[in-house]
């Protein structure tokens, strides 16, 4: 029955699931309404500036059999695709970036299916504006005319600016960009640009303006935040000149001469003159008003001013003649004029040049002889000079100015009008140096100043210098750096120095000397400046290798100098390496190294830089390395026993003699050697930790160990000593003394732990320690004195403990003296587990060691006994 079950149970799968089959209804959306992120999409809107990657929407939708539903989205062919759809979840995500400015809407197929069936919707997703978008010009940057005699208030340009956004952010208002410093205005609304009330374009004062203008949008949200956005476009404004200004004479103020050999028709002077109006400028007409008393005329067209007649025939000096420009307009009528005055004065010709005079007349060449640096503001006295123009008024008017080296002398006066006295003053004395110039060569030019001639004279100023002592001797360096070996001879040259003074004859010359704490050993020839070793000095660079001092350099007026001598004395390899002694005695124990040192007396590496080698060994040659560097001396990596090494040697004694060579790396090299005798032990491993290995290691080395033992217990005494006193501070502070635990010290009779003298026969063995049982109590109280108070009390419950069993070897007690106080362990109320093994321990590796210290004694003794005999 049961396989007719199993064979039957197909046929009623396959019926049920063609009953389900039959009943399958469509998926559907849910829909949730405009306002609503999950749903079908319907009526959906989304704001342009929404960020790439955001999820915007939750398809949701359910199957009516509850099948589970796969969601869809797709988009039209050609289309952009800006969103993807998670298919389980639903989920739709921004894909790429929106414009409402270039697509407003998006068509969007979404679908949902159950794997049987699929519905598919059209839906439309509304593109919501942001202000995302500048105000844009539509006629601008633009260039405009505009005549400089148009009205304050009219208008002139209308800016036009679209912004493509909606809402208040499409909105524009227009400014300008400096409206207080502009003729300017601009009507914010409408963008009409206008001539401020009350102003006027003026072509004369400012040709072209250029108006800044900036449209504005009314703002709006931007990425959640509110923002504005503005652009800016120049206008420019060319202004039209306009016939409203009058003629202009240019080169203003006029003036003129007319000297003696003018004759009639002598051209005098050209007035010009420009129309105002430069825009459209008309043509100008010359003529006189007043002051011309008929010797003079004007070309109308030119300006040209000319004679009339003989200057022997004008009765006045000066003439101040009125000079007229008008416009002249197309038609020939005079216009708008301007008036302007010229200036002519009557003078002699100007036929004399300056002349330079000396004690004896006229002189073109004058010289001086004098000290170099005269002090500031000194007058050349030697220099008798005299300065003459024979004309008369503006023609003997002229300047003076000395032409040479730099600006060491200076003339005085600078202008003169028909004569004057030369004086020569010193201005730079620091400038006039008998080592830069012996002499000085300067040239005096007189030039006129008002004369169309410019006449000129000139004269020779040639001063010769005379030495002093103004400089001191001065080194070529501050400081020599000098190198000689240690074993150069007495009178060795070591190094020389130069000093120059640049003054002339005995002040020039120098001489030289050494001082200083580093100078004892060097001397140094006066003229020459060689430095040179003392005939009797010895250099040796292991004694001293640095010196230093000064040099000194002196004129014959003793003016001087200094410069620092550094000298380093090269070290040589002369030293050998050397051992403390030639025969040298170690003991090393298996494992460890023993070391061997060699001093080389040489200053420098490499001359004291030491290698280590082994040269031969007795008895046996391949049992020891070497540290070449530090001249530690090791057992092969394989020797781990003594019974190794009596294998290699057939031997038991364990006695070598090695011989060490020390060589130094100095060229030449230098070595020496030594027998080294190594006693080889190995070493005993003490139960009581590193203390007896210490020990047997160092037995040779007697004081060592004494300085260890005396160390270790002086700091068992300081430690005690603190403990002891940071507990009565404590105690004293709170006006008790309270222990870390109650120790109730007894009498000798109700001591819990009772150590009989070892030396006193017992009378049973059993009786070497006595334990006495105390009565049992049913509670013990222990105080906890710790520092970190986790727990103030507490209350322990332990039946009596067992008596312990005494160790197999007691230690010996501390020697008994009469009158002393016995030694009495201390016993505390609370009973603890006792170890009674690890005071046996601790006895015998005191007892060991004491015995490791005899034995080092002992071979100590011996081995002086040895040498002495």
């Amino acid at each position: 029955m049961k396989n007719v079950k199993i064979l039957h149970l197909p046929l009623l799968f396959l019926f049920v699931h063609a009953c389900f089959a039959q009943a399958d209804f469509a998926p559907y959306f849910f829909d949730n309404g405009p306002y609503s992120h999950n749903g079908n999409l319907a009526l959906f809107s989304l704001s342009e500036d929404t960020a790439v990657g955001t999820q915007i929407y939750c398809l949701n939708g359910t199957d009516p059999e509850g099948q589970k539903v796969r969601y869809g989205l797709s988009f039209d062919p050609g289309s952009k695709e800006y969103f993807r759809v998670d298919p389980e979840s639903g989920n739709i995500t921004l894909v790429e970036k929106l414009d409402r400015e270039k697509q407003d809407s998006i068509d969007v197929l979404v679908s949902i299916t159950d794997g049987q069936s699929k519905v598919v919707e059209r839906v439309t997703i509304f593109v919501m504006d942001a202000n995302d978008e500048k105000p844009e010009f539509q006629n601008m940057p633009a260039i405009i005319d505009v005549v400089e005699t148009t009205e304050s208030g009219s208008s002139i340009y209308k800016a036009q600016a679209v912004d493509k956004d909606t809402g208040s952010g499409g909105s524009v208002t227009y400014f300008l960009q400096n409206p207080q410093s502009s003729l300017f205005a601009i009507d914010r609304h409408s963008g009409v640009l206008r001539i401020k009330s009350g102003e006027m374009l003026d072509y004369e004062k400012t040709k072209t303006h250029f108006v800044t203008v900036i449209a504005k949008d009314g703002g709006g949200t931007f990425n959640g935040k509110e923002q504005f956005l503005s652009s800016s476009a120049t206008l420019t404004i060319n202004v039209i000149d306009a016939q409203d200004t009058p003629p202009s004479f240019i080169g203003t103020p006029y003036f003129a001469y007319v000297y003696e050999v003018s004759g009639p028709g002598s051209e005098i002077f050209s007035v010009n003159a420009k129309d105002g109006d430069v825009g459209n400028p008309n043509p100008i007409r010359y003529s006189f008003d007043d002051g011309d008393d008929g010797v003079f005329s004007i070309n109308r067209t030119s300006g040209l001013i000319t004679l009339l007649t003989l200057p022997i025939h004008l009765k006045r000096e000066i003439f101040n003649i009125k000079v007229r420009a008008s416009e002249v307009s197309p038609e020939g009528r005079l216009m708008d004029y301007s008036l302007t005055t010229v200036v002519i004065r009557v003078v002699d010709l100007n036929n004399n040049p300056p002349t330079f005079y000396g004690e004896n007349g006229q002189q073109n060449m004058f010289e001086l002889t004098m000290y170099e640096h005269p002090p500031e503001g000194e007058i050349l006295r030697g220099l008798k000079i005299t300065v003459n123009d024979s004309d008369q008024g503006a023609n003997a008017k002229f300047n003076l100015r000395l032409i040479g080296p730099g600006r060491m002398l200076r003339v005085v006066p600078q202008t003169v009008l028909n004569e004057a006295q030369v004086t020569i003053l010193v201005e730079d004395s620091a400038a006039m140096d008998y080592e830069k110039h012996h002499f000085l060569t300067y040239k005096l030019l007189a030039v006129e100043i008002d004369t169309p001639e410019r006449f000129s004279a000139t004269a020779d100023i040639v001063i010769h210098l005379l030495d002093t002592n103004d400089n001191a001797p001065k080194f070529s360096s501050d400081y020599y750096i000098a190198r000689i070996p240690e074993n150069s001879p007495g009178g060795s040259n070591v190094v020389s120095v130069t000093a120059i003074d640049p003054d002339s004859g005995p002040w020039g010359e120098v001489k030289y000397s050494i001082y200083g704490s580093g100078a004892d050993l060097f001397l140094i020839h006066p003229e020459s400046g060689i430095i040179y070793t003392q005939p009797w000095a010895s250099l040796d660079a292991e004694v001293r290798s640095k010196y230093n001092f000064y040099v000194k350099a002196e004129d014959a007026e003793g003016k001087y100098s200094l410069a620092e001598v550094f000298v380093t004395v090269l070290d040589l390899n002369d030293h050998p390496p050397a051992f403390n002694d030639n025969f040298l005695e170690k003991t090393m124990v298996i494992g460890a190294p023993v070391k061997i040192e060699a001093v080389d007396d040489d200053a420098e590496v490499p001359n004291n830089v030491i290698e280590y080698a082994i040269m031969k060994a007795e008895p046996d040659n391949n049992i020891f390395d070497i540290d070449a560097d530090t001249g530690e001396i090791v057992l092969k990596s394989y020797i781990k026993s003594m019974a190794i090494i009596q294998n290699i040697t057939k031997q038991r004694d364990c006695t070598w003699s090695l011989l060490v060579q020390a060589r130094d790396r100095g060229q030449p090299s230098f070595s020496t050697t030594a027998v080294v005798k190594i006693d080889i032990t190995e070493a005993t491993q003490l139960k009581g930790g590193p203390l007896g290995s210490f020990l047997l290691q160092n037995r040779n080395k007697p004081l060592q160990i004494l300085g260890m033992l005396a160390g270790v217990i002086s700091l068992m005494v300081v430690v005690t000593v603190i403990i002891s006193t940071a507990i009565f501070m404590r105690n004293k502070k709170s006006n008790r003394i309270l222990p870390n635990r109650r120790v109730r010290r007894r009498p000798r009779k109700q001591q819990t732990w009772n150590f009989k003298n070892p030396f006193k026969e017992p009378e049973t063995p059993g009786v070497k320690f006595i334990v006495e049982e105390e009565e049992r109590e049913p509670e013990v109280v222990v105080e906890n004195a710790n520092y970190n108070n986790n727990v103030s009390t507490a209350v322990r419950h332990w039946p009596p403990p067992p008596p312990p069993c005494a160790p197999c070897l007691p230690p010996p007690p501390p020697p008994y003296i009469p009158g002393e106080r016995q030694w009495v362990v201390p016993t505390g109320s609370t009973v603890v587990a006792p170890k009674p093994k690890k005071k046996p321990v601790i006895t015998r590796q005191d007892t060991v060691n004491k015995a490791l210290v005899s034995e080092l004694k002992m071979r100590l003794e011996q081995k002086r006994n040895n040498s002495f005999t």
